[in-house]
C-alpha cells in the first residue's frame, strides 16, 4: 500500500484512543454530558422574567406572554419566572419531576461578545486574567483528575474543551453515512499497525466506528416500525445516550443555530422550533439512558445571552449573561437556582443585557465537587484559581 493512500484512509478515522491517565483521585461513577448551544441563545425567551413589566415593554414583538390558560403563554415556574411553552412536553415534565433546574445570570466575565472568542474562553476554562493555553480545555483536565474516566466528544473535530493531555476520541453522530473503509480494508490497516505505538489508537478507532454502525442499523429497523424519528437532534441525542450509557462517562456535544438577529419569533417561530427540537432531544436522551439516568448530569450552556431589548429586525443581538440548564435523574431540580436580581432597566449590564452573577467556572467547579468528591487542589487543576460555588443541585 502506498503511503499516500494509507494517510488518506487514516484521515477518515475520526478517533484517537483514550490514554494518558493522570494521577487520580476520585473515580468517575457519574456520567456528565455538556451540551453547548453555539450562537448565544436568547435566555430571556427560555426563562421568561414574567414578573418584569420592563421585559414586556422591551419586547413588543417577541415577548412570551405571562402564564395563563393559553398554551402559547409561559409556563409558570415561580412568581418571577416562566418557561418557554415549546418545552411544555419535554423539559417542563423533567422540571416537575425534580430533574431539571435553571441557573439565570450565568456565564463568563469575557466581555468581547464575540462568538468565537467567548466560546474559546469558556471551553478553555482558564479565566480571562490568565494567559490562554489553547492546548488545555476544562473537560480534558477534568478527565485527567478522575480515575476511570472515559471521555468522548460527539463532534466532527475535537473541540477546544477536550484539548489536552488526555487523548479523547471524537465522532460526529448527526451525519453518519457509509463508512469510508469496508471490513477488509479496516483489517488491513489494523494489521499494519499491530504491535506499533499507535496500534491501540487504530483499534480503538475502528471499534468505535463499528459500534456506531451497529446502532445505526438498529435505528433503521426501528424506523421501519415508526418507533423513532430519524430527524434532528432527537435522533442524535438517542445515539449519544446509547454510547454514554454503554461506555463513556464524560461527553460533549454542540448544537448550532442559536444566533437570532432577525425574525427570532416568540411563542412560535424560529427560536420556538429550536427549543422544541432541543427539548425533545434531551427528553429522548433521558429516556434512552434508562437506569443510568440516575447517575447522569447534563449541563446545557452557551457562550453568552442576548440583548434584553428586541432589535429593529424583531430579533436580539449578542449579549452577556445567559441561563444554564442542569438536568439529571438525581438532580435536585424543580428550581431556579443561583444568585438573582429583579429584572428592570437599572439592573441590565451596560444597559443592554443580563449581568453575570453566577460565574460559570465557579458553578461548574461546585457541581464537579459534589459529583466526584474532588478536593480543592483537584478542582484547582480543572479551573485554576476558582473557588467552587455550591448551588446544591446534586
Amino acid at each position: 500500500m502506498r503511503r499516500r493512500e494509507l494517510l488518506k484512509w487514516m484521515g477518515a478515522l475520526p478517533l484517537a484512543s483514550v490514554s494518558g491517565r493522570l494521577l487520580a483521585a476520585p473515580a468517575a461513577p457519574a456520567k456528565l454530558l455538556v451540551v453547548f448551544l453555539r450562537g448565544g441563545y436568547d435566555a430571556a425567551s427560555l426563562l421568561v422574567p414574567t414578573a418584569s413589566d420592563f421585559y414586556y415593554e422591551s419586547r413588543p414583538s417577541i415577548a412570551i406572554a405571562r402564564p395563563s390558560n393559553d398554551l402559547h403563554s409561559a409556563i409558570a415556574l415561580s412568581g418571577d419566572w416562566g418557561l418557554h411553552p415549546a418545552l411544555r412536553e419535554s423539559i417542563f415534565s423533567l422540571y416537575m419531576q425534580g430533574q431539571a433546574a435553571f441557573i439565570p445570570f450565568a456565564g463568563t466575565d469575557d466581555l468581547s461578545r464575540s462568538h468565537f472568542e467567548t466560546q474559546d474562553s469558556i471551553e478553555l476554562g482558564q479565566g480571562s486574567a490568565s494567559h490562554r493555553d489553547f492546548r488545555s480545555g476544562f473537560l480534558n483536565r477534568l478527565a485527567g483528575v478522575l480515575t476511570g474516566s472515559m471521555p468522548v466528544s460527539f463532534t466532527d473535530q475535537l473541540p477546544l474543551v477536550f484539548q489536552g493531555e488526555v487523548q479523547v476520541p471524537n465522532t460526529a453522530l448527526r451525519h453518519i453515512g457509509k463508512p469510508a473503509l469496508d471490513a477488509r480494508q479496516s483489517d488491513v490497516i489494523a494489521s499494519m499497525y499491530k504491535n506499533t505505538p499507535i496500534g491501540r489508537q487504530v483499534d480503538e478507532g475502528f471499534a468505535m466506528r463499528n459500534e456506531v454502525a451497529r446502532q445505526m442499523a438498529g435505528e433503521m429497523d426501528a424506523a421501519n416500525r415508526s418507533a423513532i424519528s430519524a430527524k434532528g437532534f432527537e435522533a442524535e441525542a438517542r445515539r449519544v445516550a446509547r454510547l454514554m450509557r454503554d461506555k463513556y462517562n464524560i461527553g460533549f456535544v454542540d448544537v448550532g443555530g442559536w444566533d437570532t438577529h432577525v425574525g427570532q419569533g416568540g411563542a412560535s417561530g424560529y427560536l420556538a422550533g429550536r427549543f422544541d427540537e432541543l427539548g425533545r432531544g434531551l427528553l429522548a436522551l433521558a429516556q434512552e439512558m434508562g437506569p443510568d439516568w440516575r447517575n447522569t448530569v447534563v449541563v446545557v450552556m452557551s457562550e453568552f445571552g442576548r440583548t434584553f431589548r428586541e432589535n429593529g429586525n424583531r430579533g436580539t443581538d449578542h449579549g452577556h449573561g445567559s441561563v444554564f440548564w442542569v438536568l439529571g435523574g438525581s438532580v435536585r431540580g424543580g428550581t431556579v437556582a443561583g444568585e438573582q436580581i429583579r429584572v428592570n432597566a437599572a439592573s441590565l449590564f451596560q444597559n443592554r443585557d443580563y449581568p453575570v452573577l453566577n460565574e460559570y467556572r465557579a458553578v461548574l467547579a461546585g457541581l464537579f465537587e459534589r459529583m466526584y468528591g474532588l478536593a480543592l487542589t483537584q478542582l484547582g487543576r480543572v479551573f485554576p484559581g476558582v473557588r467552587p460555588r455550591q448551588l446544591d443541585l446534586v
